[in-house]
């Protein structure tokens, strides 16, 4: 099956999780957005489908996947969905379930990254939320921050299956997911991550994993891979970095 993802074309953002997932799954996919309007797709087409009023369950925002018949939005709905066709899940309830409740949380850590630059409001530039994200941000790094990675890194380790993985044995989208975190995390706040991640040496140890997986280190070196700036969830702003 050939499967449309819709995002943002210029961030990587929420899309970004399950652009990992399609690339280690090896999945045959087309990022709608980033094609050209002339062909019927970019931008024009993302917003058109959102705002179908034939669709029966149209998307809330991006990203959305486009699978056959089917419209399915949400990060973690999304990556519910394709786990276990792309082997990056085990088809038991169990780990679906598990793999779905941590995503969910990926989720949660998420958005308090994004409103550590946009405290107040998302329609507000960050210059005019400045002395504020200030505050935002301290408590996220002293307290959120850790508390987050944390759990994860105990997740790894009561893993029954041993400390190698979020789930199960073998990888999955909850790894990548973790990855991007990281990856994120060293971007948006590199003076902080230095002070702390050496807490997490099985995170940092799966991160490193993730990154010589084939798949993906081919894609992180291709064009396919949006770098990270100033527009998306990951922001690098000198004076949050305390």
């Amino acid at each position: 099956m050939r499967f449309e993802l819709y995002y943002w074309p210029t961030i990587q953002g929420r899309g970004e999780y399950i652009r990992l997932a399609l690339e280690q799954g090896g999945a045959k996919y087309i990022d709608v957005a980033r094609r050209a309007e002339s062909s019927g797709m970019g931008v024009r087409a993302m917003v058109g489908l959102m705002n179908n009023n034939e669709l029966p369950y149209p998307p809330f925002a991006p990203p959305f996947l486009k699978a056959g018949e089917l419209i399915i939005a949400q990060t973690a709905n999304i990556l519910l969905f394709l786990g276990p066709q792309l082997n990056l899940i085990g088809v038991d309830e169990s780990s679906r379930i598990w793999a779905h409740q941590l995503q969910l949380t990926i989720s949660d850590f998420v958005t308090e990254v994004h409103d550590t630059h946009h405290p107040i409001a998302g329609s507000l530039y960050y210059k005019d939320q400045k002395p504020e994200a200030k505050r935002r941000t301290a408590d996220f790094i002293g307290t959120r921050l850790p508390k987050f990675l944390g759990y994860f890194e105990r997740v790894m380790e009561c893993n029954p299956f041993g400390d190698q993985f979020m789930i199960g044995a073998q990888l999955s989208y909850v790894d990548l997911s973790i990855f991007q975190i990281i990856e994120g995390l060293r971007y948006a706040f590199p003076n902080a991550m230095k002070k702390t991640e050496s807490s997490y040496p099985l995170l940092l140890d799966l991160h490193r994993r993730v990154a010589l997986q084939p798949r993906i280190a081919r894609y992180l070196k291709s064009a396919r891979r949006v770098p990270f700036s100033k527009q998306g969830i990951f922001r690098h702003y000198n004076e949050l970095d305390v």
